[in-house]
C-alpha cells in the first residue's frame, strides 16, 4: 500500500473517531455523559474492540442532508470481549444528529445483531438517541421495525442487554423492551413512548422527564428497568458482572466459577434468621446468601415488586436463577407485579439452561378489588405457566408458609419440580389456620362465643389445625415433599440435587408454541 493511501485511511479514521466534532464531544462531557467510543472502551476488555462499518454514511438527500454527513452515521458497531468472552455491540453517538436513527444507522445495528445471532454471542445495545431521524421519514421507521424483528428472532437464543445512557423515546423504547435486561443510569437515562411536552398538549398533565421516564420510575413503578446504577462506569462494571452469570447462547452452559466455598459447608445462619413466630417478617435474602457460593447474589428488579426476590447466584460454581418470596414486604404474598416479575425471570432462566432454585414462604395471593380488577388471575397464571413450562432443573425449598394456590404456583411437585425440600417448621395447607378454623369449626366457635370463651377456643383450634394440617409431614407422606430437612443442610442438599439433575432431559408435546396468558 502506498504511503499516500495509508495517510488517506488514517485521516478518514481520525475523522470517523471525532463523531460530531470536538464541540459536540465537549458538550456531551459537560452534561456528565461519556462519548459513544469512551463507553465501548470502558465496557470491553482493553484493546479487544474491532469496529465494523466505520465509514458508513446516510443516504438522505432531502432537507439539505446531503451536505451533512458524518462517518459512522451516529452509531458505533463491532465486537470484542468481556472477561475474555466474545460479545457484539452497538453504541449510539449522541454527538451525531442526536444519535437519531436513519436507514443507514439501523442497517449497521441490524448487521451486528445478525452477526451476534450467527456466531452465538450476546449482543449489547448502548442506547443514547433522540429517536427516529425525522428527515428520513418512513425509512427510519422501517429501520426500527427491522431491529425489532431481529430482537424477537434472537430472544431466547442469545442474551440481549440494553444499556440506556440518555434519552430513549417513541419507537426507540420497544427494542430495549424486547431484550432480556434493561439497565439505566440514575439522573441521565430516560424512557417514554411520549415525552412530557406531548403529554401536556394532549392530556394537560404536567410531569417532569424524570418522573415520567427516569431510572427510578422504571425500576420501581413500571418495572420496565431491571438494573439501576449511579453512573455510567458503575453500569459497565455491573454489565460485566451480569454477563459472568450468563451463557453465550441457548446451546451453551453458563461459565463455572471456581469458589473456595465448600460444597459441604453447613448453613449456620438460617436457623437464626427464621423467626419462631410464623407471622413475624424476615428478609429472605439472608437465607439465600447463606446458601449460595460466597454470598454472591446478583439481584435484578430489586425495587419493583419487592414481595418477591429474583436474581443470579452460584452453587458449587454453577449459575442458578433464584426466586424467593419476601416475607419482609406484603408478607411475601403474590400479587400482579410479583407474578409478572417472577414469570419473566423463570422463562429467561429456562431459555438459557439456568437451573431454578425457589425459596417458598407465601401465605397466598394478595386479596382486594385492585388485584382482582387488575387481573391477578391472569397475571398469577403467568407464573404458574412459566414454572410448568420450564424444563431446566427445578429445586424448591419451603422455608415456612406455602398456602393455597400459591403453594401450587411456587414450583410445587405438581407442576414438575424435580426436588422439593421443606424445613420442619413449614406450613403447607389450603389456607392459614385462622381462616381455616372459621370454616372447619364454625359451630364450635359460635358456642365458645356464647360462653364468652372464644379466645381460648380459637387458640386451641388453631394449635390443633397446625399440628394436624399446617406442617410439612402431610405433604411428605403423600410424596409432595421429597425430604424434610434441618435448614443447616440446605446448601448440601441443593448441590447434591443439582449434580443429580445435571443430565436432566424432559421433552414436552410437539407444538409451535404455547399461549401464555399475557
Amino acid at each position: 500500500m502506498s504511503q499516500n493511501a495509508n495517510e488517506v485511511l488514517k485521516d478518514r479514521e481520525r475523522l470517523a473517531e471525532l463523531g460530531g466534532g470536538l464541540a459536540r464531544i465537549e458538550k456531551q462531557h459537560q452534561s456528565g455523559k461519556l462519548t459513544a467510543r469512551e463507553r465501548v472502551e470502558l465496557l470491553l476488555d482493553p484493546g479487544s474492540f474491532v469496529e465494523l462499518d466505520k465509514f458508513v454514511t446516510h443516504r438522505c438527500t432531502d432537507f439539505g442532508m446531503e451536505s451533512q454527513k458524518f462517518y459512522g452515521d451516529g452509531v458505533i458497531t463491532g465486537y470484542g470481549t468481556i472477561n475474555g468472552r466474545k460479545v457484539c455491540l452497538f453504541s449510539q453517538d449522541f454527538t451525531v444528529f442526536g444519535g437519531s436513527l436513519s436507514g443507514a444507522h439501523a442497517s449497521k445495528i441490524c448487521k451486528v445483531m445478525d452477526l451476534a445471532l450467527k456466531t452465538g454471542v450476546p449482543v449489547i445495545g448502548l442506547n443514547d438517541s433522540g429517536g427516529a431521524r425525522i428527515q428520513e421519514g418512513v425509512e427510519s421507521l422501517g429501520g426500527y421495525a427491522e431491529i425489532f424483528w431481529r430482537n424477537v428472532q434472537a430472544s431466547g437464543v442469545i442474551p440481549q442487554i440494553s444499556l440506556i445512557l440518555g434519552p430513549c423515546a417513541g419507537g426507540a423504547v420497544y427494542s430495549p423492551a424486547i431484550t432480556d435486561f434493561i439497565a439505566m443510569v440514575d439522573g441521565s437515562s430516560y424512557m417514554f413512548v411520549t415525552g412530557p411536552d406531548v403529554i401536556k398538549t394532549v392530556t394537560h398533565e404536567e410531569v417532569s422527564k424524570e418522573d415520567l421516564g427516569g431510572a427510578e420510575t422504571h425500576a420501581s413503578t413500571s418495572g420496565v428497568c431491571q438494573l439501576v446504577y449511579a453512573d455510567e462506569r458503575a453500569m459497565f462494571e455491573g454489565t460485566r458482572r451480569l454477563l459472568d452469570f450468563l451463557p453465550s447462547n441457548n446451546l451453551d452452559q453458563a461459565p463455572r466459577k471456581v469458589s473456595g466455598d465448600s460444597a459441604d459447608r453447613l448453613c449456620s445462619r438460617i436457623s437464626e434468621v427464621l423467626p419462631d413466630v410464623s407471622t413475624k417478617p424476615y428478609d429472605i435474602r439472608h437465607i439465600i446468601e447463606d446458601v449460595i457460593d460466597d454470598g454472591d447474589f446478583l439481584e435484578v428488579h430489586q425495587t419493583y415488586a419487592a414481595n418477591i426476590v429474583v436474581g443470579f447466584a452460584r452453587l458449587n460454581g454453577q449459575t442458578i436463577g433464584v426466586i424467593g418470596n419476601q416475607p419482609a414486604h406484603l408478607a411475601g404474598c403474590l400479587d400482579i407485579a410479583a407474578s409478572s416479575k417472577a414469570a419473566r425471570f423463570v422463562r429467561y432462566c429456562d431459555a438459557f439452561n439456568i437451573p431454578l432454585v425457589t425459596f417458598v414462604d407465601v401465605p397466598g395471593f394478595l386479596p382486594g378489588t385492585a388485584q382482582e380488577y387488575g387481573g391477578i388471575i391472569r397475571h398469577g397464571a403467568k407464573l404458574l405457566y412459566a414454572y410448568a413450562e420450564a424444563t431446566v432443573p427445578k429445586l424448591t425449598v419451603i422455608t415456612r408458609k406455602a398456602y393455597g394456590g400459591a403453594y401450587d404456583v411456587m414450583s410445587s411437585k405438581h407442576i414438575r419440580a424435580d426436588l422439593n425440600l421443606a424445613y420442619p417448621n413449614a406450613e403447607i395447607a389450603v389456607m392459614g389456620p385462622d381462616g381455616a378454623i372459621n370454616i372447619l369449626y364454625r359451630k364450635e366457635i359460635a358456642e365458645a362465643e356464647a360462653a364468652g370463651k372464644v379466645l381460648e377456643a380459637r387458640a386451641k383450634l388453631v394449635n390443633h389445625y397446625k399440628e394436624t394440617f399446617a406442617n410439612p409431614y402431610k405433604a411428605a407422606e403423600l410424596g409432595y415433599v421429597d425430604e424434610v430437612i434441618d435448614p443447616k443442610f440446605t446448601r448440601v442438599r441443593l448441590i447434591q440435587g443439582l449434580e443429580l439433575l445435571a443430565g436432566k432431559r424432559e421433552a414436552g408435546p410437539k407444538r409451535k408454541h404455547g399461549n401464555i396468558p399475557l
